[in-house]
């Protein structure tokens, strides 16, 4: 390990102590006594508020009443944290309260121009593939509030012209195509929902909490099947296997032995979702069960092929 590792690892090292001996980074670094006073020196010199405790149990220190030296991290890692940074930028809403431009200033601030002309030119190679959307998520930090402190919610969610009360306590915030989702347990039915989070109008914490986080997300796939869930098992080729890759749903999983098969359910009411899905993979499908799904992308293949014939 070299040197400037050492001494960044021994900060964070020391961030969850108050005190330590010589022999503490000895031992855990394998190095000389010699050596573990050298680093501590330069600790110091680096704004550590190191003291030492003189006497036979003498010791070191860290005075709790200071900040403690910031992470030094490595230029790769930087240019990493300021890409990841940037993919936010396809977002309209967060869930914490920040301005990207803001936080892309703070951090170029805190770079040389010769590191900050680096990275303009890195950003003019570097591609990600991002969905612009003019939709607002208002209420991103209250959910997120909810699921920490695993308390339910009142909202109210806005979808074909009509405006749906639920009591729900969600479980999880994803992003999909610049678009914000939360999964939760509508507490009424006791069934699992998916809401558009530019569609919710409103909403009020309550302090009812029906279920753990982690019970959640463990029978989240649980809650969502229904007691008339319809197996399907769909064959495709070897070479479709990225399409599933690229985007699937936890409700199916591929496994791959004398053929390559996609297995899973779906409930009733989502067969023209899951019909659509698989008109994905084109000509790459060797059978379909049940013959009931077969039927619905074929028939769907059909409107469409009669709706290009048309124009």
């Amino acid at each position: 390990m070299k040197k400037s590792e050492r001494l960044n690892d021994m900060i964070r090292y020391m961030n969850g102590r108050e005190f330590f001996n010589l022999s503490d980074l000895m031992d855990k670094y394998a190095i000389s006594k010699s050596t573990a006073l050298r680093d501590i020196a330069s600790l110091e010199q680096l704004g550590m508020p190191i003291y030492a405790e003189h006497g036979r149990h003498g010791r070191y220190g860290i005075l709790k009443n200071r900040l403690l030296s910031p992470i030094i991290f490595t230029i790769d890692e930087v240019y990493a944290l300021y890409f990841a940074m940037l993919t936010l930028d396809a977002y309209q809403s967060t869930p914490f309260h920040l301005s990207v431009n803001g936080l892309n200033e703070k951090f170029e601030n805190c770079l040389s121009p010769e590191q900050i002309k680096r990275i303009h030119s890195m950003k003019k190679v570097l591609q990600f593939e991002m969905v612009q959307h003019q939709y607002v998520s208002r209420f991103l930090d209250s959910i997120l509030k909810s699921i920490v402190n695993e308390s339910s919610c009142c909202i109210r969610y806005a979808k074909s012209n009509q405006e749906t009360s639920y009591h729900v306590q969600f479980f999880k915030i994803s992003a999909r195509f610049g678009q914000w989702y939360a999964a939760g347990i509508e507490l009424h039915t006791n069934q699992h929902r998916v809401f558009r989070c530019d569609r919710i109008t409103f909403i009020e914490e309550e302090r009812e909490q029906r279920y753990s986080i982690d019970e959640l997300i463990s029978r989240s796939l649980e809650f969502y099947r229904s007691n008339h869930s319809i197996e399907f098992e769909v064959e495709i080729l070897e070479e479709a296997k990225d399409i599933f890759y690229k985007e699937h749903y936890p409700s199916m999983k591929m496994e791959s032995g004398d053929g390559t098969f996609i297995k899973g359910f779906y409930n009733p009411g989502e067969e023209e979702f899951l019909a659509d899905y698989m008109m994905r993979y084109g000509q790459n499908v060797v059978s379909v069960k049940p013959e009931s799904l077969k039927r619905l992308i074929r028939d769907r293949v059909e409107s469409l092929l009669d709706h290009y014939e048309r124009i």
